[in-house]
């Protein structure tokens, strides 16, 4: 089928099929199909195929993040491509990468294989958030993308559900399943890159670094995220594992739980947002983590017990669930022509701290693991600290409540 171009407003008259929504909701499938079940079986596999310990599974995880940290290298990239193709190129990348996991089986072949899918990941979440933003209508935008959260959750547990009831009755192997699921991510991505025309967004996107200060604040929040996260990602679920014995089905168990929860719930974390704003969002977000952080620590202080740490794993995947509230704040706030460049910078500024916590924090894991978590909560809380500026209505020239509008005083936005 021809890859023609058309402008973003003729494309409703396609059929629903073939609308800008339903492919980005056809991406958000492919997606955790292939990372969701990497992740899920990651923890098990590098420990009872490579036996590693904090110390590895940190620097894997620091290896995993630098393409993050790279992620302005995107803009270049869409010199010579463009957004909607990279999107799904990086789907396949990624989807072939998880496929032949199971093929390196040491320390030097995971770091190889995980650069190689942590790149099509990152990429393609750099430009489908950028394709999010300028595809969907802002007055819409809460409750569509918390469709897509909801989707993507759906797929995950589709992948994870399989997983549980499969993976003893037929005694699957980490092979036959990697290469199912990023095999499953690879046709989709095809079918995506394929079966659409090339959508026209009415604001040409520009094609160089893009810093603004008056975008400060997204851009403070985005670091914080990016190092509280690893901290959850890295962590949590290998604590499942080395602390309370979980094996593969029971892990999965525990993040189907986790996606079934999110794809019940994201609709509705849309509504919320767009009723009562990104601030009260972010402020529950955050304050809930710095509780169930504080709540992680106490498993190693106090030897708390399994059901407790298995509650504040879903809790925790609640809470991180709401974090697409930064997207509709960048939203309200930005040029619509800074879409892709910022969520390259974002995604970078995201990753300065993710690059270089999860190696360092396994040392500190190896000798105190509650502290770990009790740093997780500091973070939480600065979190907390930053969402309190953000304005009940954010917009150009209201960026937070030190600009004006419904803030405290009045300085020059640029």
């Amino acid at each position: 089928m021809t890859l023609r171009t058309i402008p973003l407003a003729a494309a409703q008259t396609l059929p629903v099929w073939r609308r800008p929504v339903f492919l980005l909701f056809l991406m958000a499938a492919a997606m955790p199909l292939a990372f969701s079940t990497w992740s899920a079986l990651l923890n098990n596999f590098v420990i009872e195929r490579a036996g590693f310990t904090g110390v590895e599974i940190g620097w894997l995880h620091t290896v995993r993040e630098i393409p993050g940290l790279l992620a302005v290298v995107v803009i270049a990239i869409l010199l010579l491509f463009r957004e909607q193709v990279l999107a799904a190129v990086m789907l396949i990348l990624l989807g072939a990468a998880t496929a032949v996991t199971a093929w390196f089986p040491s320390l030097g072949g995971i770091m190889m294989i995980t650069l190689l899918s942590s790149i099509g990941f990152h990429y393609f979440e750099t430009v489908n958030q950028s394709l999010q933003l300028q595809w969907i209508d802002r007055a819409r935008a809460p409750r569509v993308i918390g469709w897509i959260v909801a989707i993507g959750s759906a797929a995950s547990l589709v992948a994870y559900a399989l997983i549980v009831l499969t993976w003893r009755a037929f005694e699957l192997s980490y092979n036959t399943v990697y290469l199912a699921s990023g095999g499953a991510c690879v046709l989709i991505a095809l079918f995506c890159l394929f079966a659409y025309p090339q959508f026209e967004a009415p604001h040409p996107q520009n094609r160089h670094l893009v810093l603004r200060r008056r975008y400060w604040l997204y851009y403070a929040l985005q670091f914080m995220a990016g190092a509280r996260r690893q901290i959850f990602v890295v962590f949590a679920a290998f604590m499942m594992v080395e602390k309370f014995g979980f094996g593969v089905e029971q892990v999965t168990a525990l993040m189907l739980i986790n996606f079934l929860a999110n794809m019940l719930i994201a609709p509705y974390l849309g509504r919320f947002i767009s009723r009562f704003g990104e601030q009260a969002s972010m402020l529950v977000e955050y304050g809930g983590l710095f509780c169930v952080f504080v709540l992680y620590g106490g498993l190693y202080w106090f030897d708390w017990g399994v059901w407790l740490a298995a509650t504040l794993y879903v809790v925790d995947h609640l809470f991180f669930a709401m974090s697409f509230a930064q997207k509709t704040y960048f939203q309200k706030i930005a040029d619509p022509a800074d879409m892709a460049p910022t969520a390259a910078v974002a995604f970078t500024i995201n990753h300065i701290a993710a690059v270089f916590l999860p190696a360092g924090l396994g040392y500190l894991w190896v000798t105190s693991p509650g502290a770990v978590f009790g740093l997780a909560a500091g973070m939480a809380a600065t979190s907390f600290l930053l969402a309190l500026l953000i304005p009940r209505h954010p917009s150009a020239g209201n960026e937070t409540r030190l600009s004006g509008g419904d803030g405290w005083s009045a300085v020059p936005a640029e």
